[in-house]
């Protein structure tokens, strides 16, 4: 895992958090016309994402709920309004779980990997395969995020 990676994860991860200031909880849940999901499942997508593509593609429990992971997995689509409980819960997780995954990554505990071809073309052959894609499908959503929020 090298420093930059982690460099643009972390600042990744605290544009994302940003989101938690300075949006309400009603506009973090709005779906604005034209758009499948809103700005807080998206955050909870790749919170979810990075745990699968990392600890279960590398047959490592996850560091998240199964709840949590069902409802942000890919294929889905926000169901039900994300109240503060939850939404403290993603943005604590944010940061958290690089700290996990650094801890774990120094630890030894990433051995095996399965390799995975991601639903958009990208052959994910090893665990730095992996982490690179993370932050490449991160950037992807924040994109997103960030068309989103022009509505809200």
């Amino acid at each position: 895992m090298t420093d930059s990676l982690l460099k643009t994860w972390e600042t990744s991860r605290k544009l994302y958090a940003e989101y938690f200031d300075k949006y309400s909880l009603e506009q973090l849940n709005k779906i604005p016309a034209g758009f499948n999901n809103n700005l807080v499942w998206n955050i909870g997508h790749i919170v979810v994402a990075q745990q699968s593509l990392i600890y279960r593609l590398s047959n490592l429990e996850m560091n998240i709920s199964e709840d949590l992971f069902n409802l942000y997995k890919s294929g889905s689509k926000p169901t039900q309004f994300v109240g503060q409980v939850e939404a403290d819960e993603l943005k604590s997780l944010l940061i958290s779980l690089i700290e996990k995954t650094k801890e774990d990554y120094k630890a030894g505990k990433f051995v095996t990997f399965n390799e995975r071809l991601t639903g958009t073309g990208f052959l994910l052959s090893t665990l730095n395969d992996a982490l690179d894609f993370n932050n490449y499908h991160e950037g992807m959503h924040l994109g997103v995020m960030m068309s989103i929020r022009k509505f809200v």
